[in-house]
């Protein structure tokens, strides 16, 4: 299984930036599906969340701002950040519970990370 991200870059303070994660393997289910942040100097955290029934969570410091949404069918994650602000700069990780056919256990995969900069 691997996940790859994507739509990291270069934004100014209040633009928006979409990113995107992508499952591909042997995978016979997604559970939870999120994004986590890790700033320079700071310690990894969970920006947003979204559950095997749809229910979204999010960090306080990204409510009203960020979107987070999954695709089924294309095994996709997307996060969806508006007002964008300096304090948002981070790289983006993904991750997703997996069940494959090989086993029954699920287990938490991470995509590569893409970065997010956001100048003022």
């Amino acid at each position: 299984v691997q996940l790859q991200a994507s739509g990291g870059g270069l934004v100014q303070a209040g633009g928006s930036l979409r990113l995107s994660c992508v499952a591909s393997g042997s995978i016979s289910r997604i559970n939870d599906m999120g994004w986590h942040r890790q700033a320079p100097g700071k310690q990894r955290e969970l920006v947003a969340s979204v559950s095997t029934g749809g229910i979204t969570t999010y960090d306080d410091s990204v409510k009203g701002r960020f979107t987070i949404s999954r695709d089924r069918a294309q095994n996709t994650v997307n996060l969806q950040m508006s007002s964008l602000k300096p304090d948002d700069t981070a790289v983006y990780y993904c991750y997703m519970f997996i069940e494959t056919y090989a086993s029954n256990v699920g287990n938490i995969y991470w995509g590569q990370g893409t970065l997010v900069t956001v100048s003022s």
